[in-house]
């Protein structure tokens, strides 16, 4: 990568000056970064106002000085251009020839440019979705799905050991309200009147799972207590949502090494573990419930709706004895009951037994929750650091809602309503790959508006088909290369520099970072960077392309070294795109046609 490179110089220099006793050791690292403006170079160096002060010296007078060092470690005169901007910043522009060079990377590397070895095989377990077992997936869940899958993608790229993971909760009240639902819907199919409290599950698939246990049980629980048969109910109907949930994964192309299970958790007699190594660290005692801590004489924060995992759900009372754990020596609010006063484990304590075991197996734990769960966030860190470990091995990336629109009309989701809308329902109407890819559109924390017409739309306007459209474009120009007599170009550096249109210098440079986008999105947990640098760099193409022909510069012209030249960055581009949207599980046609675009290539 051509960051790297600047990167070893720099560190070659400034390893050379701390040996000459030019300056202190820089052990606190340095950054390269991009600026904002190209104006101000290829890349801004830092390192004279990290060292400014063990120095001793002031940041321009230091930088002077690592300048005139990195020119003597320069040998191949890789840098074109060092200067002093600003407190002492180093703004370092790089010779053309280097630049060029990502090019024929990128072609040589193939499907595998843009991976790096950031990761170091770091073991990481991504958890995500970990819906309820107690419905299919809904629209939310597509967007938790899709998120975590890019997140886990791009830890690959960037050399982790990844395992993907799905935390099944069949333990707690939610699975057993289904049980009594579909015994409910039971009742019904042998001919009783029922009514649905207000918290049960109404919804036709539940109709489904109840007629599989009428064919099977007949009426022999029809007027059982429930303690004989609520278990059977639970388990059958939670391995048949299961099967749903692995259906809904399916057709979105997501897949799981692992499924662990809440109910798992307890008959393996790991809380029961937990609970004693907790004990034996004395980070638990026998309490009563504190109120919650407010902030600057305010009132207390209200529970966040949809927190299942809320202390307020765990069907403890203020006056009751309870096993609390002291998370607010840690960092959390208040002190979080592990155990209730008739000694069963609570929510909470399931949740931390869960990621104390995910830690002994990963050295990264990184959750992907609804936004529901912000507020549960500093208990499962102070839990990470209490058991020993560091805030720092869990990462949360946290889902807002998904706003579904039809025709300008919002979509209501609910569930237990029964009106929620299915993820099955939106994939079968926009496809795989358009849900996928909108669902990268906006950050995770930020709402997102998915218009399921615009989806459907074969044009320009939606920005899967813009995307893929490029890829599809660029097969076109080598079909018609061909066509031309062309054969494939290798990389030719004296042709290559023939590229010296501002446009076409903005795309090499884009070729040139994908890998550096690529393990940034990763150590950020953002994939939607990679659906931003997509967009903007097919955007970037079909200018150059179009001005191209509008200008008499096409891709296939009479200039034969600058018609290899194009044709070898259009290759380096098709193979860039391709990877891209192979990290967000994207396909990336070779052909594509609609009304709008039947017309658009009709010369290159």
């Amino acid at each position: 990568m051509v960051r790297d490179r600047v990167v070893e110089i720099f560190r070659q220099a400034l390893a050379e000056g701390a040996a000459q006793g030019r300056w202190p050791s820089i052990e606190a690292g340095f950054s390269v970064e991009a600026p904002r403006d190209p104006k101000y170079g290829d890349f801004a160096v830092n390192a004279a106002m990290v060292l400014a002060k063990p120095a001793g010296k002031p940041p321009r007078v230091l930088a002077q000085a690592i300048v005139e060092a990195v020119r003597a470690a320069d040998a191949r005169h890789e840098l074109a251009g060092l200067e002093i901007a600003g407190p002492g910043f180093i703004n370092v522009r790089v010779a053309p020839d280097v630049w060029l060079g990502a090019l024929e990377r990128a072609v040589a590397a193939g499907a595998d440019y843009g991976r790096t070895a950031v990761g170091q095989g770091r073991k990481v377990i991504v958890e995500y979705v970990s819906a309820n077992p107690t419905g299919p997936m809904h629209v939310g869940h597509g967007r938790n799905a899709v998120t975590g899958d890019g997140v886990q993608s791009l830890l690959r790229w960037a050399g982790f050991d990844v395992t993907r993971e799905y935390y099944v909760n069949d333990y707690g009240a939610q699975v057993q309200t289904l049980a009594r639902s579909v015994h409910l819907r039971y009742q019904e199919l042998h001919g009783r009147a029922i009514t649905f409290p207000p918290k049960a599950y109404p919804g036709e698939y539940v109709k489904d799972i109840a007629a599989a246990l009428k064919a099977e049980l007949g009426d022999r629980y029809l007027d059982a207590p429930e303690r004989e048969w609520l278990a059977i109910f639970r388990d059958r109907a939670v391995q048949h949502v299961l099967g749903m949930i692995r259906g809904d994964l399916a057709a979105i192309n997501i897949e799981f090494d692992r499924w662990s299970s809440e109910k798992a958790l307890y008959e393996s007699g790991t809380v029961q573990r937990f609970l004693k190594v907790l004990e034996e660290k004395d980070l638990v005692y026998v309490g009563k419930l504190p109120p919650p801590k407010s902030k600057k004489g305010q009132p207390p924060p209200p529970p966040q709706d949809g927190d299942a995992h809320d202390a307020n759900d765990e069907g403890v009372a203020a006056s009751e004895d309870l096993t609390l754990f002291r998370s607010s020596s840690y960092g959390d609010e208040v002190d979080r009951p592990v155990k209730k006063a008739d000694g069963t484990p609570t929510y909470f304590c399931a949740d931390i037994a869960y990621h104390w075991e995910k830690r002994q197996r990963a050295e990264l734990l990184v959750d992907v929750l609804g936004a529901d769960h912000g507020g549960y966030v500093p208990r499962l860190e102070a839990a990470m650091e209490a058991l020993g470990g560091s805030r720092k091995d869990l990462h949360v990336v946290l889902i807002q809602m998904v706003n579904l629109t039809r025709g300008g009309a919002a979509v209501k989701m609910g569930k237990r309503a029964g009106n929620v809308v299915w993820l099955r329902e939106v994939l079968d109407e926009v496809g795989r790959d358009a849900a996928r890819f909108i669902f990268l559109t906006r950050r995770s924390d930020a709402p997102l508006d998915f218009d399921v017409e615009l989806a459907k739309k074969q044009t320009l306007d939606n920005p899967v088909f813009y995307v893929q459209y490029g890829h599809a474009r660029l097969a076109a120009i080598f079909a018609k290369a061909r066509e031309a007599g062309h054969a494939v170009p290798e990389f030719e550096l004296e042709a290559a520099r023939t590229l010296t249109a501002p446009e076409e210098q903005d795309l090499i440079r884009r070729i040139a970072a994908f890998p550096d986008l690529l393990s940034g999105a990763a150590l950020a947990f953002e994939p939607h960077r990679v659906a931003f640098y997509l967009q903007e760099t097919i955007a970037a193409f079909h200018s150059w392309y179009t001005q191209g022909k509008r200008t008499g510069e096409r891709v296939i012209g009479p200039d034969p070294r600058k018609t290899a030249a194009r044709l070898f960055l259009c290759r380096a581009l098709k193979q860039v795109l391709a990877n891209g949207l192979a990290v967000l599980g994207v396909s990336a046609p070779e052909r594509m046609e609609s009304p709008e675009t039947r017309d658009i290539d009709a010369e290159v």
